[in-house]
């Protein structure tokens, strides 16, 4: 069978016949029944036919067809609402041949509040309908030096609304000219008011314009004799044509809101490039590196777009005009474009001008962020790699990028709030998106192995079951006793004991000095890598993230509140008598059963110090 030809039982000529010339949805299953690739269409009998009928399919394409066993369509009353619905069943169905881009945290915004004194703030999340909102940006650093700009040409107050209530003095940008000072009345309400509608007027584009006005009003003031009054806007003019100046490379000529996309393919990776004009300033460049089955060839790019364009502006504010020569029918998708925002968005494929300058300076940009991604993950590559010839243990699939490991740590203090972090490292990365936290509390303070026990318990009675994949590799964060223990929990579950590596800490607890340990019915010497090893540096970064993970939860869990019979609060009682305390009793049930006499027994407790804790704990019982 010819690449890129359908099964012979597959009939699609028939199928084509059938299908609408109407917008929509298709989807291509192989014989399995999984799902191999989700797209939407103008018009899905020109579309689909489109796949069965070119002989310049990229491979990528051809190889997907020659799996497809079935078709399936769901029409939609336009081409943006297809866009979306591709969207959400790329997210449910997982695709294999879809380019995806990963979930990202959403982009940040910048605030102005709708209270009496409006407050200037960096924001990510929803938004709602009192405040005002300006972006998005691409990252955190444009909204904060947008807000430099702001302090320093509109005073404008950025502290929180508890500092704000309670101030008797400025603060330091009060005194250095950076804020109006509201918090101690410095400035009048209606100021402050106009200078907030200033500020959002420069953030709208109308730089030039404020210019003149304030020239006016300053000229006015001082005609009037109000010389403190023109003083004021002499100087926020200052300020502000200091900032427009340092702004005149930076926008569009004439774009107030635009968004440059360029795409780049290299070596079977791609690179989308986002470039962001708000208020005809450019806020700066975000890349983003789609995931795919099979590795990108530079005629997936126009999909590649579409793939960006169906993720990127889901829940976005679509600007007023895209420019991007990736796009394989600008005007199709400046039609679409267009029914997502409800306003005409025009897209410029052959850009002059300051805008050709931009797409350059993004296609540069995407460019130079691919090849810094793909050194990366080369470099990553490497090292798993050089990890798995060292353990002898592969992913089933044979591939890297299938390889994924978990590892285990225990944190508590003193033998309380015992905390069990497990965190995820896979498609070459820590995926803090699968790291979850374990509460301890059925085991005897301080028995690190029989936490661990409990934890591996739980984590992998979902595997047995069948439930849960198992991972390449099970790191655990310790040297015999707790491999041992995690190796009794595989043998209970009938789970292989080959995936089970602990990490032994070595001389000084130095990185670079541990020992790979393994169950003992494995037969296998701990393994030294060696301080210069790649692969040991990569388990050390892991086996660091689950302490980070593990001692961060158990602070925040210590950090709730507690009783007062918490020995914590009980005076006279330090680390070492606490731990001593629990050691003997086995918690704080055990404690309070216990008897002066038996409590006075511990190491470093004296019969008053008895007496107290006793009382403490039967006090607060009978009240």
């Amino acid at each position: 069978m010819p690449k890129g030809t359908p099964p012979a039982d597959f009939d699609y000529a028939l199928i084509l016949r059938n299908l609408p010339s109407l917008p929509g949805v298709y989807r291509y299953f192989d014989a399995a029944g999984h799902c191999l690739y989700v797209g939407k269409a103008r018009d899905l009998k020109k579309r689909v036919s489109s796949y069965f009928q070119k002989s310049d399919l990229s491979p990528r394409i051809a190889l997907m067809i020659s799996q497809v066993e079935k078709l399936e369509t769901t029409v939609t009353r336009s081409e943006a609402e297809a866009l979306l619905l591709e969207h959400n069943l790329i997210k449910s169905l997982k695709p294999k041949y879809n380019i995806v881009f990963r979930d990202d945290k959403t982009y940040p915004y910048l605030r102005i509040g709708s209270e009496a004194y409006p407050r200037i703030s960096f924001y990510r999340g929803g938004v709602d309908r009192r405040s005002t909102y300006f972006g998005p940006f691409p990252n955190s650093g444009a909204v904060r030096q947008s807000i430099a700009v702001l302090q320093k040409v509109f005073q404008l107050r950025t502290c929180e609304e508890t500092n704000f209530r309670n101030r008797s003095r400025p603060c330091l940008l009060g005194q250095i000219g950076r804020c109006s000072a509201p918090c101690v009345g410095a400035v009048s309400e209606e100021e402050y008011a106009q200078d907030v509608r200033r500020a959002k007027r420069f953030l709208s584009g109308d730089g030039g314009e404020l210019m003149s006005e304030l020239e006016s009003q300053m000229a006015a003031a001082a005609s009037e004799l109000r010389f403190e009054d023109a003083a004021r806007l002499r100087d926020k003019l200052a300020a502000l044509s200091t900032v427009l100046e340092g702004q005149t490379i930076e926008t569009t000529g004439g774009d107030v809101d635009a968004d440059i996309i360029a795409v780049a393919v290299d070596r079977g990776r791609a690179c989308v490039n986002l470039a962001m004009v708000r208020g005809g300033r450019h806020l700066g460049d975000r890349a983003f590196f789609p995931s795919h089955e099979k590795e990108a060839a530079p005629e997936d790019a126009p999909d590649i777009l579409e793939a960006f364009v169906s993720h990127h502006y889901e829940g976005l504010p679509v600007p007023t005009v895209v420019v991007t020569a990736d796009a394989r029918d600008p005007a199709a998708l400046s039609e679409l474009l267009s029914e997502i925002a409800g306003r005409r968005v025009p897209v410029v494929g052959e850009p002059q001008g300051a805008r050709r300058r931009w797409l350059e300076m993004a296609q540069a940009g995407a460019k130079i962020a691919l090849e810094s991604h793909i050194a990366v993950e080369l470099g990553e590559k490497s090292r798993l790699q050089e990890l798995v010839d060292a353990l002898g243990i592969r992913p089933e699939s044979g591939r890297l990028e299938d390889f994924r490991a978990e590892c285990f740590d225990i944190s508590h203090t003193a033998g309380e709030a015992t905390i069990a972090s497990c965190v995820v490292f896979r498609n070459f990365r820590m995926d803090s998106s699968e790291y979850r936290r374990f509460n301890i509390d059925d085991v005897t303070p301080g028995d690190d192995y029989a936490a661990m026990k409990e934890v591996i318990t739980r984590r992998y009675s979902a595997v047995a079951r069948g439930r849960s994949p198992m991972p390449t590799v099970v790191f655990i964060d310790g040297g015999r006793g707790q491999v041992e223990m995690a190796r009794e929990v595989f043998d209970s579950l009938g789970l292989d004991t080959s995936h089970i590596v602990g990490v032994a800490k070595g001389e000084g607890r130095k990185v670079g000095l541990e020992t790979l340990v393994f169950p003992r019915d494995q037969h296998r010497e701990p393994l030294v890598l060696g301080p210069q090893s790649p692969a040991l540096m990569l388990v050390a970064e892991i086996r660091d993230e689950a302490h980070r993970f593990a001692i961060t939860g158990m602070r925040a869990r210590r950090a709730k509140p507690r009783s007062r019979s918490r020995l914590e609060d009980f005076e006279g009682v330090g680390p070492k008598r606490r731990a001593r305390l629990l050691a003997r009793f086995g918690g704080m049930k055990g404690l309070r059963n216990a008897s002066v006499e038996e409590i006075e027994s511990v190491e470093g407790i004296s019969k008053t110090l008895a007496e107290k804790i006793y009382l403490q704990l039967h006090g607060e019982a009978s009240a």
